[in-house]
């Protein structure tokens, strides 16, 4: 057994590893925000094929200099024919200490990992909401933010605050 693990003091390399080391975790997960309108309920004329519409958008803002407020926007919105049969808005959102973050490391923490990591708590809102309103059960398909991020897809855009 060495010195270090018998008294558990920290060597001054693990103590400078830490500080340098590139870290990113969350720490709450919450609902900010969200919306739902059915102008006629769940009355539909005809059978019930919707157009459905998808839109993404995450904001970024700081708390502290290594805290960050990540919000990931969902908005659903569904038509038949030319009426909107609902529209639903979602804003989860995520505390996530990040340190020591290289700004391509920063970039993709803001434009992937942290929605990847809010988008399953944005999806459970909004089939929940869709199926309170009297709508069949509602599922949104998997995001590859990734892939959203790469190519600069402008409903995947990434806003700093």
């Amino acid at each position: 057994m060495t010195t270090k693990e018998t008294t558990g003091d920290p060597s001054a390399a693990d103590v400078r590893d830490a500080l340098t080391t590139p870290q990113l975790a969350l720490q709450s997960v919450y609902l900010k925000d969200c919306s739902y309108e059915a102008p006629n309920g769940p009355r539909i004329e005809g059978t019930w094929n919707p157009q459905i519409s998808l839109d993404l958008n995450t904001t970024v803002s700081g708390i502290t200099p290594e805290l960050r407020e990540v919000v990931l926007t969902v908005t659903v919105s569904a038509k038949h024919a030319e009426a909107t049969v609902f529209l639903v808005e979602v804003k989860q959102a995520g505390i996530f200490m990040m340190r020591n973050l290289s700004e391509i490391e920063l970039s993709r923490a803001f434009g992937s990992i942290c929605p990847s990591v809010l988008f399953p708590y944005a999806r459970a809102a909004v089939s929940h909401l869709v199926t309170q309103g009297g709508f069949p059960q509602f599922l949104l398909p998997p995001v590859n933010f990734d892939a959203l991020q790469t190519r600069g897809d402008a409903n995947g855009a990434v806003t700093k605050n």
